[in-house]
Parts: structure tokens; C-alpha cells; sequence
């Protein structure tokens, strides 16, 4: 009778070891995982994402995001992009960030939350264009690269139709304004 007593324990003891190590497996097979993912979002990621083409015609701007949705990673990734467009024509951004981290002996853990608005008011990037898009899957997501492009100068021919309509619907309002004038240097 004490040898069942005294093995109960003892394969107690052994199944714990068993089911801990069955939940660090799984720790460790999620983790493994995620660095996959994050090594194939890289591997996979367009040139343009690391290297922006250059051009005197055009400011280019990336983004990329990830989604269970398909097209919600698309527009999260497109979102970004135009963000940074808006910021290279002199845009603004108010960024606020919330972040709490503690460290003992045995563990760290840190969360972070960062809330961003831009703000292109007075900032008029018309002519803005999607270039590409890419999208991977990333296990059960969607991964979606966007390069984006805002022409400059002549290039940005529907920038020039707009100063072009802008200028004539000034012209219209100021002639009879100029005409007043001349009328009143008349007399």
C-alpha cells in the first residue's frame, strides 16, 4: 500500500511535467510561426518597399498592412501610403502614444497604444495615384504592399486642369471688379 502511495505522486508529478510541456510546445510551435510570418512578409515585400523609386516627376510613398479581409488590408496599407504623401507635401500629424512597461527578475512585459490622425487640410495632393499593389497571404490574413505616387510639377496634369479652372473662375470674378475700376479712374 505505501509503494501506491508513494508512485501516485510521482506519476502525478510526471503527468504536469507532460502537460506543461505540452503548453510551452505550443508557446514555442506559435512563436516559431510568427517569426515565419514575419521573415515571409519581409521576403515577399516588393523592391519599393525597401527602396522607393526616385524621380524628379514624382514623390512616391509605401504603406502596408495586414487584415483578415482582403480588401480591408488594402485599404489600411493604401491609407498609410497616402498618409505619407500628405506628410511629404506638408501635411501635419498629431500623434499621441500610451506606454506602460515593467521589468522583474523573472519577466517583462510591455503594452503600448498609439492613436495617429493626419491632417492634410490646405494640402492639395491632387493627382495622387495607386502605382501597385501587392497582397500575400499570411496564414489566416492578408499582407498588402501599396506603393503610391503624387506628380510634381508638369507631370501632374490633374493638378494643372485644376490650377487651370482655378485661375479662369478668378479671372471671371475679378473682370468685373478690374472693370469697376477703370470706370471710376474715368470720371
Amino acid at each position: 500500500m505505501k509503494k501506491v502511495f508513494m508512485v501516485v505522486p510521482l506519476v502525478a508529478a510526471l503527468a504536469a511535467c507532460s502537460t506543461a510541456e505540452k503548453f510551452e510546445k505550443r508557446t514555442e510551435v506559435q512563436y516559431e510561426r510568427e517569426v515565419k510570418y514575419a521573415d515571409k512578409a519581409v521576403e515577399k515585400a516588393p523592391k519599393w518597399m525597401s527602396q522607393l523609386p526616385e524621380s524628379q516627376n514624382a514623390v512616391y510613398a509605401n504603406g502596408t498592412a495586414v487584415s483578415r479581409d482582403y480588401s480591408m488590408s488594402s485599404l489600411k496599407a493604401k491609407s498609410f501610403a497616402y498618409s505619407k504623401i500628405c506628410m511629404a507635401a506638408g501635411g501635419k500629424v498629431d500623434q499621441q502614444t500610451k506606454m506602460f512597461m515593467m521589468d522583474s527578475e523573472s519577466a517583462g512585459t510591455e503594452m503600448s497604444e498609439t492613436a495617429i490622425r493626419t491632417s492634410c487640410p490646405g494640402v492639395d495632393i491632387t493627382g495622387a495615384e495607386t502605382v501597385e499593389v501587392k497582397t500575400v497571404a499570411e496564414g489566416t490574413r492578408f499582407r498588402s504592399y501599396v506603393l503610391v505616387a503624387l506628380p510634381t510639377g508638369d507631370a501632374n496634369q490633374l493638378q494643372a486642369r485644376k490650377d487651370k479652372i482655378r485661375a479662369q473662375e478668378l479671372a471671371r470674378q475679378r473682370s468685373p471688379e478690374a472693370f469697376k475700376d477703370l470706370d471710376t479712374q474715368k470720371q
